[in-house]
């Protein structure tokens, strides 16, 4: 089977249509209809075996993965997903893993309500590239630029669960059955909280999504916005199944704040829309923590029981060049 061929068995005939596509998958490039009036959105993600999935994750995961990792980039700018492409690395042609990965893939993408348009296939090591393309309005577009010093800072959903379940699978321990599922469904599939950015859009003055941890993400807020913040610790939201998963309170801790890749979104607003927040919060049934605020001094704060964090953490995050 060549490269064309691949290309038409696994990805043309599996993927879901668009209307807004007047011409997808097989010519030199795509030809898309963009939603009038709107900015568009594009972001490009790349995961490679070994060091952002373990080499023996089963096709379908990955696929899972890299698409729900992209995608969390649209969320955080308050954007509706559209279309993407698809740059994938092969060391071998795997008809069964293939068959996996596309469907898995393609059922993914229906979810999610994005389009697969082009791409390209190689061999070499096991990577994948994803552009995803994504509209929003002019005037509800998240960035990292606008917190404001008095604003209240606070996260979707719980952290740490994400390292938890790499750890999980790196390292067995003592948890339940259906924890450690929990905790490694956390890992693979990444859920990008697309619904609730585009609700809360209209009220925030910043957002980023967690994928380097908190404290590394918050850091690219306050760079943006010349600000800095105060973090309670104590306020960090932890999911029942990481309390199952270990009872060390400070890995817990450490998790939440630099373990990364939970693709939560992290965002800044005014305190008089906290109640507004809080609704829709209650609609999209995702916890939505305050955990700080916004302050004038450029630097960030870790508080517990109101006093300066004694345990220092890395603010760095995790760099590609630097392998921490």
């Amino acid at each position: 089977m060549g490269e064309f061929e691949l290309i038409q068995r696994y990805f043309v005939r599996k993927q879901p249509t668009s209307s807004n596509v007047l011409l997808g998958i097989g010519d030199d490039a795509a030809l898309l209809h963009v939603p009038e009036g709107e900015l568009l959105v594009v972001s490009v993600d790349t995961l490679v075996s070994g060091v952002h999935f373990l080499p023996d994750t089963p096709a379908e995961r990955v696929a899972q993965r890299a698409l729900g990792a992209a995608v969390s980039d649209l969320a955080a700018m308050g954007a509706r997903p559209l279309w993407y492409t698809l740059a994938l690395t092969l060391p071998d042609l795997s008809e069964s893993w293939l068959d996996s990965f596309a469907s898995a893939l393609a059922q993914r993408s229906a979810e999610l309500g994005i389009t697969l348009i082009g791409g390209d296939t190689t061999r070499g090591p096991l990577a994948l590239s994803l552009t995803v393309h994504g509209s929003v309005s002019k005037e509800h577009a998240l960035k990292r630029q606008g917190a404001c010093v008095g604003d209240w800072v606070a996260v979707t959903g719980t952290l740490g669960d994400s390292r938890a379940g790499l750890e999980s699978l790196l390292h067995p321990q003592k948890a339940s059955l259906s924890s450690l599922e929990w905790l490694r469904e956390r890992f693979y599939q990444p859920e990008p909280r697309l619904t609730m950015a585009q609700a809360m859009a209209p009220y925030l003055t910043s957002a980023i999504d967690i994928s380097d941890g908190l404290m590394a993400d918050l850091g690219h807020i306050l760079k943006a916005s010349d600000c800095g913040a105060e973090l309670d610790v104590e306020r960090l939201p932890y999911s029942e199944a990481l309390i199952d998963f270990t009872k060390d309170e400070q890995k817990r801790e450490e998790w939440a704040l630099t373990g990364g890749e939970d693709f939560e979104l992290c965002v800044t607003f005014s305190q008089q829309h906290w109640s507004r927040l809080q609704s829709i919060a209650q609609v999209q049934q995702v916890p939505l923590t305050v955990i700080g605020r916004i302050i004038a001094a450029p630097t960030l704060c870790l508080l517990k029981q109101g006093e300066p964090l004694v345990q220092g953490y890395s603010q760095q995050g995790y760099d590609h060049f630097k392998g921490v």
